[in-house]
């Protein structure tokens, strides 16, 4: 157990020195956060609501970003380093591997979340019940899972360019489709129509449905587990068949 957490501790220090992690999701989401609450004029009409609404937007898009480029890439790099090869050789069980990433990951995610609240706080004035504040942080935590397991599929690549390149692609195209950088209704029909199928617009809607006073919809928990278990199968298929070779 010891090492376990040992190795927990480790992960969370390299995240936090990953130049991707502070600019994907750290850095990026405030500056989108500022342009589209005090830059853009969005033509809301209830300027309060939309500062909540867009302040789980970018919440949900930091913590996806982080789970799938950080994870992932990282992945590669360690893949591509050997680290993982001389971990085979350690004591650690090699599922202590996963599990460190998993926990590292989930902690930097909580850290996360309470930056860009604090700073939807302070930028824009947003205040809800402490109730609201605590569910809509804790459906962007546990939401998270689908895109953690993208990260792990992700971290089957072979090359680090693929990854980097790959996951960039997935990540800008979910975000977009699934209204986390605008509102889906203003959105063409089409995007809407493949969003509304897409894991990050029910990622974010349960969100939005709480800073409203509201639960998550049942269909969205559905599809954000579909999408978990579909991730999760296709990773494992991936790394046996590599292992296979």
């Amino acid at each position: 157990m010891s090492l376990l957490l040992r190795e927990c501790k480790i992960e969370i220090i390299r995240i936090f020195r990953n130049p991707y992690f502070v600019f994907w999701s750290l850095l990026m989401p405030i500056v989108f956060y500022v342009i589209f609450t005090k830059v853009v004029n969005m033509g809301m009409e209830n300027k309060a609501a939309w500062n909540a609404h867009f302040l789980m937007s970018i919440a949900a898009f930091s913590v996806m970003g982080s789970a799938i480029m950080t994870l992932g890439i990282r992945m590669v790099q360690e893949k591509s380093e050997g680290w993982t090869t001389l971990l085979r050789i350690t004591p650690l069980p090699a599922s202590s591997y996963f599990i460190a990433k998993m926990i590292g990951q989930s902690a930097v995610h909580i850290f996360s979340i309470i930056v860009i609240f604090v700073a939807g706080f302070l930028i824009s004035g947003v205040t809800m019940p402490i109730g609201e504040w605590l569910l809509s942080g804790l459906w962007i935590l546990l939401g998270s899972a689908p895109f953690l397991a993208m990260g792990l599929l992700v971290g089957t690549m072979k090359k680090v360019d693929t990854a980097s390149g790959v996951s960039n692609i997935f990540y800008l195209l979910l975000a977009i489709t699934g209204g986390l950088w605008m509102p889906m209704d203003i959105l063409p029909k089409l995007i809407q129509t493949i969003g509304m199928w897409l894991p990050a617009f029910h990622y974010g809607n349960g969100a939005w449905a709480i800073v409203r006073g509201e639960l998550p919809e049942i269909k969205n928990v559905l599809i954000l587990v579909m999408y978990l278990l579909l991730f999760m199968v296709l990773s494992i298929y991936s790394r046996r068949k590599q292992e296979v070779v």
